[in-house]
């Protein structure tokens, strides 16, 4: 059997892991294009602020915009904090034993449910068992609970990241162990943390089936006044409007389509720059 140099061996590796890349890279930038192609007529301050008119053949998202954002901006205020402290007191207070490995096991287990199984336990806890009814605090619920194992996996990445050394230090000289947490080690691990929830917040702007049982409603014809408000979500807009109105204009669905597509790239190009920003600023 012909043995191939290493020279030629690089070089057949690098044409492979090129063409998987782009393989992976091409079909995103052809709905990109398709997205942006059938979608960029309808942008305009009109659509963006407007209400919705003739059976949302016409008009805005606005409402779909504020919606959206009130859940997701509520589901991460519930999120974080829990999310965090969970993964503090999993990395740098809990003891490696049967119940933490069985912890960590099952929050591994829970990224990887379905989000229309979230939407169907939101359902019944939140808007039926404690009667929040559909509203942007049941849908906010249902989403914290479905990204909570995203940040708490995220924020234990980021804490482990940082050396032990730095708290070998801290703790040699007389610190406690919560203040070298809230000193050294969250201030070293923060570029991770903030890019996992922002990451998390692009995820679930884009989810529809937890919203759809929880929060979402088909039209409704004035804003939110308060968390206890059934709301418009692009994610359902875009859904509604693409299968259940006839005769609905094309570039009203993409131009949708486009907006959803607009904010969870603006997130994800957030999370990165702020990564660099912070990795810049490390001193180690």
């Amino acid at each position: 059997m012909m043995k191939l140099s290493p020279k030629l061996s690089q070089k057949l590796s690098y044409m492979l892991l090129f063409i998987a890349t782009m393989l992976a890279i091409i079909p995103v930038l052809i709905i990109i294009f398709l997205i942006i192609k059938n979608g960029y007529s309808a942008i305009n301050w009109k659509f963006l602020t407007s209400m919705p008119e003739d059976g949302m053949r016409a008009g805005g998202i606005f409402p779909a915009i504020i919606g959206t954002f009130a859940i997701v901006m509520c589901a991460i205020v519930i999120t974080l904090p829990v999310g965090v402290c969970a993964a503090i007191y999993l990395n740098e207070y809990a003891k490696d034993n049967f119940l933490t490995r069985l912890i960590k096991l099952a929050i591994v287990n829970l990224a990887g449910v379905p989000s229309v199984v979230y939407g169907l336990f939101g359902l019944g806890i939140f808007v039926m068992f404690l009667k929040l009814g559909v509203s942007i605090i049941a849908g906010a619920l249902t989403l914290s609970i479905m990204e909570l194992p995203v940040i708490i996996t995220t924020a234990r990445g980021a804490l482990n990241s940082v050396p032990q050394s730095f708290r070998e230090v801290s703790l040699s000289l007389g610190v406690s162990r919560w203040q070298t947490i809230r000193h050294i080690v969250l201030p070293n691990a923060l570029s991770g943390i903030l890019t996992g929830t922002i990451l998390s917040i692009a995820r679930i702007s884009g989810e529809t089936a937890p919203i759809l049982f929880t929060a979402a409603a088909f039209y409704v014809p004035r804003l939110p006044d308060s968390i206890f408000d059934q709301v418009m979500a692009l994610p359902y807009h875009l859904y509604i409007i693409s299968t259940q109105i006839p005769n609905m204009p094309k570039n009203i669905i993409y131009g949708t389509a486009l907006v959803l597509m607009m904010m969870v790239l603006t997130m994800s190009f957030v999370a990165i720059f702020a990564r660099i920003y912070f990795r810049k600023r490390r001193k180690w």
